[in-house]
């Protein structure tokens, strides 16, 4: 997290001079997974000292933190997944909610999410799957009062994560069943570990660093952006 004194931050800026003057201010980013309560401020700081960053925290004010980058012209991935496999599913979702709205008219909506007891906010994963889901499914689904999200050890065990999981994972069950209960659709994406963020951490990285390295103007982009540019090992 960035320091919040004048003095915690000097030291920061005066870090990051000696590191652009040692490798090339182009070779120097950022990456953040911090916590949703930095997420706003460290943006700023960020786009404020031209440091591009690749941000995974989920959480904050997301409208203020795109408009804070976008006005000060940032070099920024921003996404709240970075699984790759994990984000493809959600643009395909997104597609099937455009095409086919109300397809799935008159279901209801219910999702259990599990991660471990350290991450403080709602998924984002989650909270974009849902967006696709209510849209197919017209469900009055609330986000803040509908989603169960379990964050104790004996809940995620009991929904089937495994034991080595408890300090890192996150398993996500959506389920849509029929006005009369005779028809149910479930979809499910769980991931034991940090591995496949890292991996899209790291693809999203050689991904802005080249963007950065075109002389083009400051952008935010997404995972998805990545995804359709073929930036992916």
């Amino acid at each position: 997290l960035i320091p919040a004194s004048d003095e915690g931050r000097e030291d920061i800026v005066s870090s990051l001079a000696g590191l652009r003057e040692s490798v090339g201010a182009e070779n120097v980013l950022a990456i953040d997974y911090t916590h949703p309560s930095a997420v706003n401020a460290n943006g700023v700081f960020y786009a404020e000292n031209k440091l591009p960053f690749v941000m995974g925290t989920t959480g904050g004010d997301r409208e203020q933190l795109m408009s804070d980058m976008e006005s000060r012209d940032a070099f920024a991935v921003i996404a709240p997944n970075m699984g790759k496999q994990i984000v493809a599913m959600q643009a395909g979702l997104e597609d099937l909610a455009e095409k086919f709205p109300s397809a799935f008219a008159g279901y209801k909506l219910e999702v259990t999410e599990s991660h471990q007891k350290t991450k403080a906010d709602t998924s984002g994963t989650a909270k974009a799957v849902i967006g696709s889901l209510k849209t197919l499914s017209d469900d009055d689904f609330d986000l803040e009062e509908d989603i169960k999200m379990l964050r104790d050890d004996e809940s995620s065990l009991a929904f089937g994560v495994p034991e080595d999981a408890m300090n890192g994972h996150a398993f996500h069950t959506y389920t849509l069943t029929s006005p009369d209960g005779s028809v149910q659709f479930q979809l499910q994406h769980n991931v034991s570990g940090r591995t496949v963020y890292a991996e899209g951490t790291a693809d999203a990285v050689k991904f802005l660093a080249s963007k950065v390295k075109s002389g083009m103007e400051g952008k935010v982009f997404s995972m998805i952006d990545v995804l359709s540019e073929g930036a992916l090992e």
